[in-house]
């Protein structure tokens, strides 16, 4: 079923993307990993928004940097509990299978570390929506910064069998360097080169190419296809590199 949130897309920094949640019944507005906090503000106050919960995935500044100033006005702060010492800000530490909600609206937390030992995911079943981080992106995954490929491919072996039309909002806007690694890892896969052609006129005009779907990276993405841990990581340390 289609979602009845209003999500909006916030760019910031270089490359990121911050979500913006609203349930106009609960007039409820979420904030999912605010890199900086005036983008974010400026977006929901043009829309007449109060942004009252911050749902963060991870430590990294660029996913918490806005929490403070974003805090200040009123909002409470969720988050990974395993890193609740690199996040001064958070409220509320999540563990697995805990939940958060924006009025009636449920997001089911799911560990899953590799980028960051405490990394978490949110997923919203019943509207069939993942709010990723750095573990999922378009055709990629995160660096493995403070975990290992068997942790990353234990992530990908569970957000893999996620109902197929699962949206997924991923942090940044990364989907045409990791389409070009891709190709490379496999290049007899044509819907690699089929969505390469969309990604790629939508870079050169500008435009955003995320959110994605479970069943696009299902077709595409080299991480979620990796057959075993070991190939996840050989594939990893050649995309490092690439």
């Amino acid at each position: 079923m289609a979602t009845t949130l209003d999500i909006v897309r916030v760019p910031a920094l270089d490359d990121n993307y911050v979500w913006l949640l609203h349930d106009a019944v609960a007039n409820e507005t979420v904030v999912v990993d605010p890199s900086e906090a005036a983008p974010v503000l400026a977006a929901a106050n043009a829309r007449g928004w109060t942004i009252s919960q911050i749902w963060n995935t991870h430590w990294h500044p660029d996913h918490t940097n806005g929490n403070a100033e974003i805090k200040a006005l009123g909002a409470t702060v969720s988050g990974p509990a395993a890193e609740a010492d690199k996040i001064p800000t958070l409220d509320y530490g999540l563990r697995e299978g805990d939940s958060v909600k924006i009025g009636t609206h449920v997001a089911r937390v799911i560990e899953t570390p590799g980028h960051t030992a405490g990394h978490i995911v949110f997923h919203m079943a019943d509207d069939a929506l993942l709010f990723s981080g750095d573990t999922l992106f378009a055709m990629g995954c995160g660096r493995l910064f403070e975990g290992g490929p068997a942790q990353m491919f234990a992530n990908m072996q569970r957000l893999a069998v996620l109902p197929p039309e699962t949206i997924v909002f991923c942090a940044h806007e990364y989907t045409q360097s990791n389409g070009r690694y891709a190709a490379a890892a496999e290049p007899d896969n044509t819907a690699v080169a089929e969505r390469m052609k969309d990604v790629d006129a939508k870079r050169a005009a500008g435009e955003p190419t995320v959110p994605t779907t479970i069943a696009l990276e299902l077709a595409t993405n080299p991480f979620l296809r990796a057959s075993s841990a070991e190939q996840l990581a050989e594939r990893r340390a050649a995309k490092d590199v690439f």
